[in-house]
């Protein structure tokens, strides 16, 4: 059993909706940050994981010019209970990341760029994702202590996505928007074809 395991609920919005969710947060909750994201998602690529199966979720990903290891323990859907584990390291060294990751034998992976908004509601974290020029969704999130405490919290999440008026999605839609993702927006990252500082030039970093 983990002690702290990261209880998170998703759901697809409209560009209406999308819209009309901010202005209920900007009114009503706490404003957190706004994050300008891009990540690799290398468990697609990794034998026995995959996007429908996977139980390890690994990923280098730079938030606000901010390079981070993420991995995530346990099933994903569109509710889930996993455990995180994150180490984030210097400005400007995203691309020294994936140069270790590709060293490491993970050669290949989605490449997406993300946009956020991130308010707090009723003790429950709410991230806003703009896919650019596709789409949008939310994810909602809070902490419980151990796997005894799922239920309740993750109860206490749809409670709140209900008084808003958010739609939760269910696992099957969760996989299918993230293959539609995958062959609409994201791009296929391989290593072969990587050269050196191509992510600070691509970025501006």
């Amino acid at each position: 059993m983990h002690k702290d395991i990261e209880v998170e609920i998703r759901g697809l919005l409209s560009t209406d909706s999308y819209q009309r969710t901010c202005e209920f947060f900007k009114k009503n909750g706490k404003f957190l940050e706004e994050k300008e994201r891009v990540f690799i998602d290398y468990s697609t690529f990794l034998p026995n994981e995959g996007v429908r199966e996977r139980k390890k979720d690994i990923r280098v990903r730079m938030t606000n010019g901010v390079p981070e290891i993420v991995v995530k323990l346990g099933s994903w859907g569109g509710s889930e209970s996993r455990k995180e584990l994150l180490f984030k390291g210097k400005e400007g060294e995203f691309d020294t990341l994936v140069e270790i990751f590709g060293q490491l034998g993970f050669e290949k992976g989605i490449f997406a760029v993300r946009k956020v908004l991130a308010y707090e509601y009723k003790g429950v974290e709410f991230a806003l994702v703009e896919v650019p020029n596709h789409s949008y969704y939310f994810e909602a999130e809070k902490m419980a202590h151990g796997d005894a405490d799922f239920e309740k919290v993750e109860g206490e999440i749809r409670d709140v996505c209900g008084e808003i008026g958010l739609g939760i999605i269910d696992k099957d839609g969760f996989f299918e928007y993230i293959e539609k993702l995958n062959s609409e927006s994201n791009e296929i990252f391989e290593f072969k074809n990587y050269k050196p500082n191509s992510f600070k030039e691509r970025f501006n970093l």
